[in-house]
């Protein structure tokens, strides 16, 4: 069996993500907005530093979104029984909600793609998940 070139693959994934992710927008919430909210959704309340490391930005600009994600009623402060100068961000049950709507929207995209697939191609996109599974979680923080 050949080597496979794994420069082609990066940019075939790279190229994918991307196409992905600009045909899939479906609301006003950027990507690290929508990120952020995973992120609190997944794992609880964190603080804004916790934040800005997962998404890599600075401090200074996730506390931006995050004031920005408050105001809209995305997302919650309250004080860190830990640390009293600190504050823990966690999200909202509107928040949740606009999540959802958005991952459901995503998904309705992704399946109309999807039937557009021969059985074949289905099967090989089935196979290669758990190679994509793999992939993504030797980079989530």
């Amino acid at each position: 069996m050949a080597q496979p070139d794994l420069e082609h693959l990066a940019q075939a994934l790279r190229e994918f993500a991307g196409g992905l992710l600009r045909s899939t927008r479906t609301d006003s919430l950027s990507r690290t907005a929508a990120s952020t909210l995973s992120w609190l959704s997944r794992e609880g309340a964190m603080r804004i530093t916790t934040l800005a490391e997962r998404e890599a930005v600075t401090q200074p600009a996730m506390t931006g979104l995050v004031q920005r994600l408050e105001a809209g009623g995305l997302v919650s402060r309250k004080a860190d029984a830990r640390d009293g100068r600190a504050a823990l961000i966690d999200i909202t049950p509107h928040g949740r909600e606009v999540l959802e709507r958005r991952r459901a929207a995503q998904d309705a995209i992704i399946i109309d793609r999807l039937a557009g697939l021969s059985p074949d191609e289905l099967a090989a996109v089935e196979a290669a998940l758990p190679a994509l599974y793999n992939v993504t979680e030797l980079h989530v923080v």
